[in-house]
């Protein structure tokens, strides 16, 4: 089980290189992102935390991965106090999105993950010394807290609550993005 919230990390966007110097706060909202299928290389994962504008700080899964693809990849976020939703799709007909350098802090993950070439319990400031970070403070471990890391990583029917993510790149091949206002989110 644990692995499998490692693997919502795999999950949609991260840093690319510290192409964000600034630090930023999160919204503190948090947002759903599903898959029919992630696949991706140099994953890894451990604990950590975010901190909104107003200081509040939340503690999350932080998930890394190099290079991934994203088949049905749908994100939806819930405008505040309404039924309105903003969604995104991409990556169906065969043709996934691509992202590089991903990193997100999540809350859970659900799908039936495999890994290849999984260590399990290392340091995780040994494995996140090689994850990107982000400018929200993530992508930066305590020596001495549980981390995991492999050389790849597979996910079937990824759901995940996140609350940020960003990526090197992300290209979304055929982009759909909609405001509907029924409340339907991603799941």
């Amino acid at each position: 089980m644990v692995p499998a919230a490692a693997a919502a990390g795999a999950v949609v966007f991260g840093m690319a290189n510290g192409a964000i110097a600034a630090s930023f706060s999160v919204s503190g909202q948090t947002f759903k992102v599903s898959a029919s299928e992630l696949n991706g290389t140099g994953f890894t994962q451990y604990g950590g935390q975010v901190k909104d504008k107003n200081g509040k700080v939340t503690p999350v899964a932080i998930s890394g991965i190099k290079k991934a693809d994203l088949h049905n990849l749908c994100q939806s976020v819930r405008v505040p106090n309404s039924d309105i939703v903003l969604t995104i799709k991409a990556g169906g007909d065969g043709n996934p999105a691509k992202a590089t350098d991903l990193l997100l802090a999540m809350d859970s993950l659900q799908g039936d993950a495999t890994f290849t070439n999984i260590a399990i319990g290392r340091d995780a400031s040994d494995i996140a010394s090689s994850t990107p970070s982000d400018g929200f403070g993530v992508g930066h471990a305590a020596p001495g807290s549980f981390g995991q890391n492999s050389d790849k990583v597979d996910i079937v029917g990824l759901k995940q609550v996140a609350r940020s993510t960003t990526a090197g790149t992300f290209a979304l091949t055929g982009l759909n993005m909609s405001l509907n206002f029924s409340g339907q989110e991603c799941f």
